[in-house]
């Protein structure tokens, strides 16, 4: 068995070589403008072997997404949240993860080609990323709503609201290079600010308070 070990880490090392060489083609040429030629020869492998491990490119897709898209820790955090009835924080985990500092912009240029390609691929993201967001979001917004804390919105329409707008601040940094004027948290609490500005019920106006005539 001690024999094994030192393959089965060689192996690891090679599925990780290959995600990372995929990501960086998939994110400069597409799905569609990428040959798994090319990413062997990124990789610094033959073909064969590259279809060992990865049979097809979405395979490989899915294995791009499997490894970069985590939100497993994050879903159970909003959902904590949303049981306290912190809207300040629900809004803020989301706005966190979106637009958090250091996350590599190829997983974003390789969704938006995956997008624009218009193949089944943008779909397996769309439901294992946006769609998510958005159900969590729109049925929280809803039950705010019907609990009288939110205005009377379309839930949906407001989650894809939200999530729009950070994900907008996301394109206009990591694709179009725009340089941020504020700090990664003052950014975040600033897009909450306004967001929930408009959100939030207003609160009951006072009753005037009547005198006696005497």
């Amino acid at each position: 068995m001690a024999t094994a070990q030192p393959a089965r880490r060689s192996g690891l090392d090679r599925q990780a070589s290959l995600i990372q060489a995929a990501t960086a083609l998939f994110a400069k040429k597409g799905f569609n403008g990428t040959t798994t030629k090319a990413i062997a020869k990124a990789a610094g492998i033959s073909e064969a072997l590259l279809f060992k491990h990865f049979p097809t490119k979405r395979a490989l897709y899915a294995a791009i997404l499997a490894e970069k898209v985590t939100v497993g820790e994050l879903l159970d955090s909003i959902e904590a949240s949303a049981k306290r009835r912190d809207d300040r924080e629900v809004f803020t985990l989301i706005a966190q993860y979106r637009i958090r500092p250091g996350v590599d912009p190829t997983l974003l240029r390789l969704l938006l080609f995956s997008a624009l390609e218009g193949h089944e691929l943008s779909e397996m993201f769309f439901g294992q990323q946006h769609k998510i967001f958005y159900d969590r979001l729109a049925t929280y917004i809803q039950r705010r709503v019907m609990e009288g804390a939110f205005r009377p919105v379309d839930p949906l329409l407001a989650a894809r609201a939200f999530i729009g707008m950070v994900v907008h601040h996301r394109l206009l940094h990591e694709i179009f290079a725009v340089p941020m004027d504020r700090s990664y948290d003052d950014t975040v609490a600033t897009y909450v600010e306004i967001f929930l500005g408009g959100l939030l019920a207003p609160a009951p106006a006072a009753q005037p308070t009547l005198r006696r005539v005497r």
